[in-house]
């Protein structure tokens, strides 16, 4: 849990309440958020296919990566599946495609026109 006085959560709250852009950028900077988003576009929509998709992915991390996407209605949780064991499948709102196409674009870019140091 945050500490609500620090001054990282102060900062962060002014930039968010600033532009919502930051408030983006800062759940995108979670580590795995993208990959998951990309892993369900790429038609990976259950829980064990993402595992094996991304294998170095914590089932914890995981889990709380797909919370987050469908808190912020980028992905949709379907459990309506009268099966045994329970069958869950995860899919992107048309939200969540606008998004990884964003991100899309922005993978290119960074691959073609920027230099990162070693």
């Amino acid at each position: 849990m945050r500490k609500l006085s620090s001054t990282n959560y102060v900062n962060q709250t002014f930039l968010e309440e600033k532009c919502t852009l930051n408030e983006l950028i800062h759940l995108l900077s979670k580590r795995w958020l993208t990959e998951v988003l990309f892993s369900i576009e790429e038609g990976n929509n259950r829980f064990s296919s993402l595992k094996e998709d991304l294998k170095l992915i914590s089932d914890n991390i995981l889990a709380d990566r797909l919370r987050l996407l469908e808190q912020h209605k980028l992905i949709v949780r379907n459990d309506n599946f009268r099966e045994v064991p329970a069958r869950v499948e995860y899919a992107l709102t048309t939200t969540g495609e606008k998004l990884s196409e964003m991100l899309d674009v922005m993978c290119k870019f960074s691959e073609n026109e920027m230099e990162f140091p070693a």
